[in-house]
């Protein structure tokens, strides 16, 4: 029995608190439901995913290799007009231009989702924590139930031995008068 009490998992008051303060934050969160949890985007957050996502997909890939390519094309071909000669300068401008443009779009929106990976991953130790102390609970509510248990089981144990000597204690002594020379 001291083993156990020695193993026996008990909260500090701080994790205890901590255990409050995560509980009372969870009904919070479920009484506002998910629509809280989801920030309303600025204008500017919103263009920014929009670029990224266009700018990360096949389809645009796709059609800027077409565009790139007719360019090159007609201006290699072309014998009248040739906009954009050989060294395609002015498709190097463009390209820049596009580019100048694109990363600031994809940094913000990159920074953008990674402030939400930031807020998921705090949101991801708070359950870790609580779920830890949760499970120690358990531990504890677990160890206090088999200390009960071994208590009524030793307790059933010495009343069953006692039972067990009066019986014998009669029978002894029906049998030592039973023996004894009358």
């Amino acid at each position: 029995m001291t083993q156990a009490r020695a193993l026996r998992h008990e909260l500090k008051d701080y994790e205890a608190r901590q255990l409050l303060a995560l509980r009372a934050l969870r009904r919070d969160q479920r009484e506002l439901g998910p629509s809280a949890a989801a920030p309303r985007l600025t204008l500017g957050e919103r263009v920014a995913d929009r670029v990224a996502a266009t700018m990360g997909s096949w389809p645009f890939i796709v059609t800027q290799t077409v565009m790139l390519a007719i360019w090159i094309g007609l201006n290699i071909t072309a014998f009248v007009q040739r906009w954009d000669p050989y060294p395609f300068i002015l498709l190097n401008l463009a390209l820049s231009f596009q580019a100048a443009y694109a990363a600031p779009f994809i940094m913000m929106s990159q920074n953008r989702r990674q402030d939400i990976d930031r807020q998921q991953a705090a949101t991801d130790y708070r359950v870790n924590v609580k779920a830890e102390l949760e499970v120690e609970l358990l531990h504890e509510k677990l160890d206090h139930l088999r200390e009960n248990e071994v208590l009524a089981l030793t307790q059933a144990v010495e009343r069953l031995t006692e039972l067990l000597q009066e019986a014998r204690t009669p029978a002894r002594a029906k049998r030592g008068r039973s023996r004894a020379p009358g």
